[in-house]
């Protein structure tokens, strides 16, 4: 296809997806309305409910779904309760185009009104060009975004550029339950003619700027337990260890002031910065002011943006998150608490062993709480432990999502990576071998998991058409 036909089809797709943008938002709000929230139990219908619809809009597409049974979980009362199904779609078989598989999720955070919200939550309202509602950016609007990217050229009688699979489910809040099994299951069949994997479950760094993620950090969690029993501390403050100032020792040893990791051999697979990566920091677009006010705080530990950015994406860090079984609730109570539990995770990044990890933080408070000569008991634990997850900027795959950005937005993205953890990145490219992308169209603002959760029009509407952008490109590399 030469570039001036390319652009004429282009034009052509964007005028449609401009044209029926009221239709679109319409989509997203009837999406909104299903309180499709995974964590709470009683919630769990409403998260099939908007399996079924998500499933019904890929059939009017004319994709082949399948709703797979993953069966159901226990909770820790005991009642086991059904898994929502992962849907499997496919839509075009064609051998001369590749295939091109879009992950999502529909289930959401909880939310309530009463939590700050300005509007209900489940409305979906907008409010100076800012759609608001849970999910509508994590991630019901992205999912809908690229869905609509596929209608769009259905809608014009054109020919799909690409095969399409998707793969959505309705866990991914509570930590997808069963979706790695799934995968293993499926990899030879499913996944075995899938070029390229696209996830859309992430935010650019910027407020205007696009970007592309091609990394995030991994997290470890552990629990540091210390026992006793409970104590009268008028009886016995003052003459025995207690469990508590044991462990407030034990956190403190941790992590310095200046937010470096305190356990020997932590950093000592943490790849060198190569000045090719030194680079991609440079022309990031982030603003310090602006992240300082959305996080409430007076200063960061670092003064510049390539500091900020290095100690977010690359760097290991130490988060203190809790104290379990130390009395918290209002006035005073002067009993000695018995066994407390502190609870911390490492954000670690690639090229560091979970289990290497796990070894250097038992030895370290060991040998920390042996120096305390404390009769009480200790007990570390790793009950939790994601790995990071890390692509090549220069696969072709990157450089077609590049152009479609440039097409659409007049301008090239920024490379960045996440400082959270993005689990299914990592299971997506360690069990199918296929090459993975992230690639976000909500902004740094739309305050996913948070109060006041939105999509910009304008980003859900020219997400859509980078998406419709992308799948052109894409088919220009076979």
């Amino acid at each position: 296809m030469s570039s001036s036909s390319s652009s004429v089809l282009e034009m052509e797709i964007f005028q449609y997806i401009d044209v029926h943008q009221s239709d679109f938002i319409e989509d997203l709000k009837e999406w909104v309305a299903v309180e499709s929230d995974s964590v709470q139990p009683d919630l769990r219908r409403e998260v099939i409910r908007m399996m079924a619809l998500a499933a019904d809009r890929l059939s009017a597409l004319g994709a082949t779904v399948n709703l797979v049974n993953l069966g159901s979980h226990q909770l820790p009362d005991g009642q086991d309760l059904p898994l929502p199904p992962v849907i499997l779609g496919e839509l075009g078989k064609d051998p001369q185009n590749p295939t091109v598989c879009f992950y999502g999720h529909v289930d959401v955070q909880p939310a309530k009104k009463e939590d700050g919200w300005k509007t209900d939550p489940y409305t979906l309202t907008e409010i100076n060009g800012n759609l608001y509602g849970r999910g509508a950016t994590d991630n019901k609007g992205p999912v809908l975004a690229w869905i609509n990217a596929v209608e769009t050229f259905r809608a014009l009688k054109l020919a799909m550029p690409v095969n399409f699979k998707f793969v959505i489910e309705g866990m991914e809040e509570a930590g997808s339950l069963g979706l790695g099994k799934l995968l293993e299951e499926e990899k030879q069949c499913f996944f075995s003619d899938v070029d390229y994997i696209v996830i859309s479950d992430n935010l650019w760094l910027s407020n205007k700027k696009p970007a592309l993620t091609y990394g995030s950090r991994g997290s470890a969690c552990f629990f540091v337990e210390c026992g006793g029993k409970d104590l009268h501390s008028g009886t016995f403050g003052g003459i025995i260890h207690e469990p508590l100032t044991d462990l407030i020792a034990l956190l403190d040893s941790l992590v310095d002031p200046t937010g470096r990791i305190q356990i020997p051999g932590i950093y000592d697979s943490v790849a060198a910065l190569t000045e090719e990566e030194r680079k991609l920091y440079e022309s990031i677009e982030f603003d310090l002011e602006e992240h300082k006010n959305n996080s409430g705080v007076k200063r960061f530990l670092y003064g510049t943006k390539e500091e900020i950015l290095l100690h977010l994406w690359r760097y290991p860090s130490l988060s203190i998150h809790g104290i379990e079984g130390a009395f918290h609730e209002p006035g005073i109570k002067t009993v000695i608490p018995a066994k407390v539990i502190g609870k911390f995770s490492i954000r670690q990044v690639p090229h560091m062993d979970l289990l290497v990890v796990k070894q250097q933080v038992v030895e370290h408070l060991e040998g920390v709480f042996s120096k305390r000569n404390s009769p009480n008991k200790l007990k570390v634990s790793m009950p939790l432990g994601a790995k990071p997850w890390l692509t090549d900027v220069n696969d072709p795959l990157y450089k077609a999502a590049r152009r479609a950005i440039k097409t659409v937005f007049g301008e090239d993205p920024d490379f960045i990576r996440d400082g959270s953890t993005i689990p299914v990145a990592r299971m997506f490219q360690s069990i199918t071998q296929k090459s993975v992308m992230m690639f976000p169209i909500g902004a740094a603002d739309d305050g996913e998991h948070s109060q006041n959760e939105k999509i910009s029009r304008h980003n859900y509407i020219e997400g859509t058409k980078v998406f419709a952008a992308f799948f052109l490109e894409i088919s220009k590399l076979h």
